[in-house]
């Protein structure tokens, strides 16, 4: 019988699929004491019973391998651990190309896998064929095989973990509904529950498809929706029947499905596109039907019949075999298809696990992931891509809908480098001058923002036209670096995350944050915020605007995700402040260029010289008549203002500015000439160069981290320890040699040595170089490959070409430039 057993717990977890009772299992295992999970009917209720139960290492994002990874090897060493048996077949897996762009992207993804331990391979034809002999190998150009892959029962695996976790003396209790969620002033929280309440010092949301529910109670709305995913049982088929070995787990990526074997039949499942697909929108508005758990949807052949034909074509044996079972269930969907893991921004102590698409597959690393977090105060490793504050207020129902159908319809879609998804968009996060240029410019989405990656002239093939290789807006992209270098440049940066902070701790606040010193009034500078641990959580510029009054701008992808951090510093260390968050309802202008200064000094009285208004100084001023924040820094290098402005007045400054800057021969530029311009520079970015995966010593970020400033900032002991020990690998500039495609970053990079051809590092991220004409990129190696000089190879496109680490930067920046030329030196350009 149901009981809470006690009125008090470390942490509560709500719901009792797969990813709950994990975590449950990996706190207790960990020696948390106190973790509760409540659910509301029975384990596995939910999405949870009726997965197809599928398990791959392939991951195209990075660190999600890790959690792949680790769920895998968990789940082989579970049935010991725990007594209880899982169902875990590996018999492999093979995705299917039948395009050559498909071999591209498989190729592109076989270069991410170089520095991955999980096994992954390319393999032929005949390859495909001897590993699963049932295939019609007609359109069959190679196969993406993965060893280690499989499948495995999602209730034996529910119900193992679960023993695990009573094991190690975790409760779960059911059935135990919660009904209310109050947050108490010292952050602990009250659960209530029709057998009483539980106070909890944090709780965690893993409640599948009642997730939106759960956040319903404390005010929030979570964007997930459940989307109706079929799939078919067949009956025996002798040719399966007649196997000495289990078939491997066929991926038909141009059919869009996925096919293993049941027993001595087949299990098939597809993804509609996003006409055909089905939602659950009722769900949405209504919440979900009381009493829901165990059930399942009509199922509906109809819909999912070309999808039928397309694997009979590819497996004809199907054509002869029986369906015995259709399960049409409902699982959850984000808007990108990935989860929503980790603590919320703007809620104390609440976390969440939600919007699992392959919830069996993330389950056991997301657990641990999370376990460790909790448990440590920082992520194991970056995670930026399923940080729940990715999304925000502009998420809204219809823009949920809109991308639940788009990414599940997109399930096998080729993903290319710069992907670019356009259901749903624009959201009501439009900067002021997205109606002036959306014509003009190919737009890029960030954080629910419009921002022009590229723009348009006259003889240009305009629209998005994704490729592996250089494609349609190469040449444009070297028109606006030549624009910026040699004229003047103007580009939208109004998706930036920009905070307000100020009150009487604002200067303790920030020198206890930042590794960097606390700028004068009337100064900026660029600013690392550092976990427990010295690796580097985020890169903010800190602009002290009058005496404890600071603007902090950060990436537009990393707005809520830093708020959140600073909230929780501010709240732990009591600090006086307030902080406001005015990303909204501010814009940015950078203007940027040789004649940068020429132009502006045209629209206002305050002399813009270089003597007056320096470097990495900020000041407010009117530019016809505008009032803007102006700050003397440009991410491009070169000499240039960023301008803080109302949203308003976006236009008018623009139009202002481009006015002014008619003799110059002002024009537009987008963030692909940017990112070309700070690679020139050596600028690390945030995301790429460094994020919880790296600390500052190794990415070359010394120069802003203070050591010797008097206040212990966060990370400050485990970074004199890094030093001390000495770095194992660090961030090198390199240049390659190569043909008709650019590096991108994560790429595998090889070093040939007297041992070996091995692969010793990877591709932060690269480009194209405009000023000298080859690629460029930035890669992480062993210190005794880190020299200037070593030649290495970067692959491409599953090609090793040569590289060589270079002395940084390329190009000198523009301050740099003067100070040289004062000296009478002739700087680099």
């Amino acid at each position: 019988s149901p009981s809470l057993g006690k009125d008090r717990a470390d942490t509560v977890i709500i719901g009792g699929g797969c990813v709950g009772v994990s975590l449950a299992y990996h706190l207790a295992k960990a020696g948390l004491k106190d973790v509760v999970l409540l659910e509301k009917s029975e384990l596995t209720a939910g999405s949870t019973w009726h997965a197809a139960g599928l398990t791959t290492y392939f991951h195209p994002g990075i660190n999600l391998k890790k959690i792949h990874s680790y769920s895998i090897k968990l789940y082989e060493k579970l049935e010991e651990e725990t007594g209880q048996p899982v169902g875990f077949h590996q018999p492999g897996s093979i995705r299917i190309a039948s395009t050559p762009t498909r071999v591209d992207e498989f190729k592109y993804q076989m270069t991410r896998a170089g520095w991955h331990p999980t096994e992954q391979y390319l393999i032929t034809p005949e390859k495909v064929q001897e590993l699963f002999p049932l295939l019609n190998m007609d359109t069959v150009l190679a196969g993406l095989y993965n060893p280690g892959d499989g499948h495995i029962d999602p209730y034996s695996l529910t119900m193992a973990l679960a023993a695990g976790a009573r094991k190690y003396g975790a409760q779960l209790n059911y059935p135990v509904q919660v009904t209310n969620l109050n947050s108490r002033s010292d952050g602990t929280w009250e659960v209530e529950t029709p057998l009483g309440i539980i106070q909890a010092k944090r709780i965690v949301n893993t409640a599948g498809f009642w997730a939106r529910d759960i956040g319903k109670m404390i005010g929030l709305q979570h964007p997930l929706i459940p989307v109706h995913h079929q799939y078919v049982v067949t009956s025996t088929i002798p040719e399966v029947k007649a196997l000495k070995t289990e078939l491997p787990v066929i991926r038909d990526l141009e059919g869009s499905y996925y096919l293993r074997q049941e027993r001595d039949g087949l299990l098939f499942g597809p993804y509609e596109s996003e006409e055909k697909m089905k939602l659950q929108e009722s769900w949405v508005t209504n919440g979900v039907p009381p009493g829901f758990g165990k059930e399942l949807f009509e199922s509906d052949l109809d819909r999912i019949m070309e999808h039928i034909e397309a694997a009979m074509e590819m497996v004809p044996v199907l054509r002869k075999a029986d369906i015995v079972n259709t399960i049409a269930g409902p699982i959850t969907y984000s808007p990108d298809i990935l989860p929503m893991v980790g603590p919320h921004q703007g809620v104390r102590n609440y976390w969440v696990a939600i919007g699992f698409g392959y919830g069996i597959i993330h389950a056991g690393g997301i657990g641990k992931y999370l376990s460790d977090w909790i448990l440590e105060g920082e992520p194991p490793f970056d995670l930026i891509e399923v940080d729940p504050n990715r999304y925000g207020k502009w998420t809204t129902t219809e823009y949920t809908a809109a991308k639940a159908r788009e990414s599940y319809g997109f399930n096998n879609i080729v993903g290319y480098p710069k992907e670019e998804r356009f259901a749903g968009r624009p959201t009501e996060r439009t900067s002021g001058l997205y109606d002036l240029l959306k014509s003009k410019c190919s737009m890029g989405f960030h954080a629910g923002w419009e921002q022009p990656h590229w723009f348009y002239k006259p003889g240009d093939e305009t629209g998005y036209k994704p490729s592996f290789r250089r494609t349609n807006w190469f040449d444009p992209v070297g028109r606006e670096y030549k624009q910026v270098m040699e004229k003047v440049g103007v580009i939208d940066l109004s998706p930036f995350g920009k905070f307000k902070v100020k009150g009487t701790d604002s200067v303790k606040l920030l020198d206890h944050l930042f590794a960097n010193v606390v700028p004068k009034v009337g100064s900026t500078n660029i600013s690392h915020m550092l976990t427990p641990r010295g690796k580097v959580y985020a890169e903010l510029t800190v602009s002290q605007l009058y005496p404890g009054e600071f603007m902090l701008v950060t990436g537009s992808g990393s707005e809520l995700h830093d708020l959140r951090w600073i909230e929780e510093k501010v709240t732990r260390g009591g600090y006086k402040v307030e902080i406001e968050n005015v990303t909204d309802e501010m814009g940015v202008l950078s203007v940027a260029g040789p004649y940068a200064r020429q132009v502006l000094q045209k629209l206002t009285n305050e002399d813009l010289s270089d003597a007056s208004f320096k470097f990495l100084q900020c000041r407010h001023l009117k530019l016809s008549s505008i009032a803007v924040t102006a700050i003397r820094i440009s991410y491009t290098g070169e000499l240039g203002w960023e301008l803080y402005h109302k949203k308003e007045d976006s236009v008018p400054l623009y139009s202002a500015i481009m006015e002014a800057g008619q003799k110059e021969g002002i024009d537009d530029f987008g963030t692909y000439a940017l990112n070309a311009l700070r690679l020139e520079k050596g600028f690390r970015a945030w995301g790429a160069e460094m994020n919880c995966d790296t600390n500052p010593l190794e990415a070359g970020l010394e120069y802003f981290v203070k050591l010797n400033k008097a206040a212990d900032f966060t990370g400050k002991q485990a970074l004199k320890q890094i030093k001390e020990k000495g770095l194992k690998r660090r961030l090198v500039y390199l240049t390659l040699e190569t043909d008709n495609v650019d590096p991108e970053g994560n790429e595998s990079v090889w070093h040939n040595g007297k041992a070996r051809t091995r692969v010793i590092g990877n591709t932060t991220s690269g480009c194209f170089s405009y000023g000298a004409q080859q690629s460029l990129a930035f890669a992480y190696v062993p210190m005794e490959l880190s020299k200037v000089g070593q030649k290495l190879e970067v692959e491409l496109l599953g090609k090793n070409y040569p590289a060589t680490i270079i002395q940084e930067p390329l190009v000198l920046t523009e301050p740099t430039r003067v100070r040289l030329q004062r000296k009478g030196e002739s700087p680099k350009i």
